[in-house]
């Protein structure tokens, strides 16, 4: 571990993992889209955007898949995505390639996966501030192309009726329909993530499926807070954790 890193106890399936002291950290977003993908035990699944390599991480401990091929485009992040797999001992099951997303049809077979999730970038151009921190920026903003060349590289990864999930803001989710329907991946289920039962919802959970007809399923939806800011059950669920 480096001066700048430290090592964090997932305190779940005795995973760890390395994250910078000041720059991007997994949130909340990651663990709510492991809990909704379904991917199945022995599924062959990638991660686009890994950044610290969370999502593969509560993957596997989950029993959601049996070999991840994650791809992030910075080459520190890359790097200790990398140490992070071989201090837990997954170097065989879970492969991090400091490569763009749009490279991934260059490095696994077309039609290779049956699934793949992706927790990307939500500033779009022109939309949001850029930040000043490189990596911080690279991190949460998106190029001018948006998310679309990702969406052509995810169908040409899955396999017939593989699927992707992802998790993206709320008020952006017909934009990201649309797009993912435009490279056909037709959204199939969804399900919307509210801070609390009086608030709107500010994120959605979204399965998309290559080739599927356009029949889309709202899931109940997943209210994170209580009115005096604990946890909900469903949350608790979700962190394993007990509701007592």
């Amino acid at each position: 571990m480096r001066d700048d890193e430290r090592l964090d106890d997932l305190q779940f399936a005795g995973l760890k993992i390395l994250q910078k002291t000041s720059g991007f950290r997994y949130g909340m977003d990651a663990v709510l889209l492991s809990d909704f993908a379904q991917a199945r035990k022995n599924d062959a699944v990638a991660d686009f955007g890994t950044g610290t390599g969370i999502l593969p991480l509560l993957l596997w401990g989950r029993g959601k898949g049996s070999s991840f091929d994650c791809f992030e485009l910075q080459a520190g992040m890359a790097e200790m995505a990398q140490r992070t797999m071989a201090l837990n001992g997954l170097m065989e099951h879970i492969r991090v390639h400091h490569a763009s997303v749009t490279d991934a049809p260059n490095l696994l077979p077309r039609c290779s996966l049956d699934m793949i999730v992706c927790n990307p970038p939500y500033g779009t151009p022109g939309a949001t501030l850029r930040n000043p921190s490189e990596a911080k920026d690279i991190a949460r903003h998106q190029d001018e192309r948006g998310l679309r060349p990702w969406f052509t590289a995810a169908y040409q990864l899955l396999r017939g009726r593989g699927r992707m999930a992802l998790i993206y803001p709320a008020p952006m989710m017909l934009a990201l329909m649309n797009d993912l329907a435009r490279a056909a991946l037709t959204p199939k289920r969804f399900r919307l993530v509210y801070p609390r039962a009086d608030k709107p919802a500010n994120l959605v959970l979204i399965e998309a499926v290559k080739d599927a007809k356009p029949t889309l399923h709202p899931e109940p939806p997943l209210i994170v807070y209580e009115a005096d800011g604990s946890p909900t059950p469903e949350l608790r669920r979700i962190y394993h954790q007990s509701s007592t």
